[in-house]
């Protein structure tokens, strides 16, 4: 009974790291109306991780990243398995620009993908939605974050 107690205990904190909490979801609309359930990613290492080693983005998902000041925010594939569209926001939810299918990275150096204007917030999406739902540049996005 105490050996298969310790390497239960073993395996899951051999495991842990690896399992990812259930993301922060908050509803975001799109100029379509079409609404898709967010990922929030306010966190540095949620940020600096994204889309990265994930086999696929659900349909009616994406990833919104929060940052504290508008700048030009710079995003790479590297370890991506399937293009996305990046769409930058300014701080009244307009959309500044997008970047269409960007395609995952294949070899080092990856080519850094940034917006024509200050953003600050970025969301992603499957590659083709964003011209699919009408995110271009001048649409607004709407979307309430938690306090």
């Amino acid at each position: 009974m105490k050996r298969s107690y310790a390497r239960a205990a073993l395996a899951l904190l051999l495991v842990a790291p690896m399992v990812r909490a259930a993301p922060d979801l908050i509803p975001l609309t799109l100029p379509s109306g079409k609404v898709l359930q967010v990922e929030l990613m306010v966190k540095d290492e949620d940020r600096a991780m994204g889309v990265m080693f994930r086999p696929s983005l659900p349909i009616d998902r994406g990833l919104l990243f929060v940052f504290q000041a508008p700048d030009f925010h710079g995003f790479w594939m590297k370890n991506c398995k399937f293009p996305i569209d990046m769409v930058w926001l300014d701080a009244e939810r307009r959309i500044v620009h997008v970047a269409e299918a960007v395609p995952p990275c294949l070899k080092d150096p990856c080519p850094t993908y940034q917006p024509m204007r200050k953003g600050l917030y970025v969301l992603e999406v499957n590659a083709g939605q964003a011209r699919r739902e009408k995110a271009t540049v001048g649409a607004e996005l709407r979307f309430e974050l938690p306090r």
